[in-house]
């Protein structure tokens, strides 16, 4: 076991860095001091860290906004827009980051808890799992990157469908939309994240951050281009202290010892 590092919202352990993003306390609606602190801890990421974990510590993974503190504010327009701000420099800050993002999706992922889902790398649920964009059913249009991801995993159409006409997407569904990566019993969604985060922290990391990089940089990149990004890819890994341990190891016939 690695050392453990805990505060609230955060925790650090085997590699893997776990961030709460909504509580029971909250009615699992999105819970901005986790947020926050998400964006803190990927802003200066811990070098012991080789995966990231969402999770929520209620019934749901995240049901969304808070509506009722939307109702209370004073200046519902500006409240939303600093939420809006804080929550995509927490997108921004996981889509950069180096570390391969796994999520449990529990219960309800809803609103900006779809978002997120759509967002991760790996995206693990259980039978009862439940998505729904639910932006339409209060007047609002979508948020934290829903109206860029979903259609570059649904395809455009089937995306103009969902936020459209709002419908709750059952887990098997999701599943064969591409949303949810796979299914396990309900009562191992949360471990089995975790366990995945763990499997992966303890791989090439390497390897990890050049995949995340050149994923990123096919969103703008012509194939020509992104063939060029992979050739220096892949040649800068052959020469990296990982990329020589793997292969060391295939031909000694050993597992390789990454980190």
């Amino acid at each position: 076991m690695t050392s453990t590092q805990e505060q609230p919202y955060i925790r650090i352990a085997d590699g893997v860095l776990e961030i709460t993003i909504s509580t029971a306390a909250r009615g699992t609606s999105l819970d901005f001091t986790g947020v926050n602190a998400g964006t803190a801890a990927l802003s200066d990421l811990d070098p012991a860290v080789g995966a990231i974990v969402l999770t929520g510590s209620g019934p749901n993974f995240c049901a969304g906004g808070d509506v009722r503190a939307f109702a209370s504010a004073a200046e519902r327009g500006e409240y939303l827009r600093g939420l809006a701000v804080d929550l995509h420099a927490f997108v921004r800050a996981l889509d950069a980051a180096p570390a391969p993002v796994v999520v449990g999706v529990h219960g309800w992922a809803a609103g900006a808890g779809m978002s997120l889902v759509c967002g991760a790398d790996v995206a693990i649920g259980g039978p009862s799992t439940k998505l729904k964009p639910a932006y339409t059913g209060i007047g609002f249009t979508p948020d934290g990157g829903m109206s860029w991801l979903l259609p570059r995993i649904v395809g455009h159409s089937r995306a103009k469908e969902i936020l459209l006409t709002d419908p709750a997407i059952g887990a098997e569904d999701a599943v064969r939309l591409g949303i949810l990566s796979r299914l396990v019993a309900d009562e191992e969604v949360q471990e089995e994240a975790l366990r995945t985060a763990v499997r992966i922290a303890a791989g090439p990391r390497t390897a990890y951050a050049g995949i995340k990089a050149l994923l990123r940089e096919s969103r703008s990149s012509s194939l020509a281009d992104q063939l060029d990004r992979e050739t220096d890819a892949i040649s800068n890994s052959a020469d990296s202290p990982t990329g020589r341990e793997g292969v060391d190891a295939f031909v000694e016939k050993r597992r390789p010892s990454f980190n």
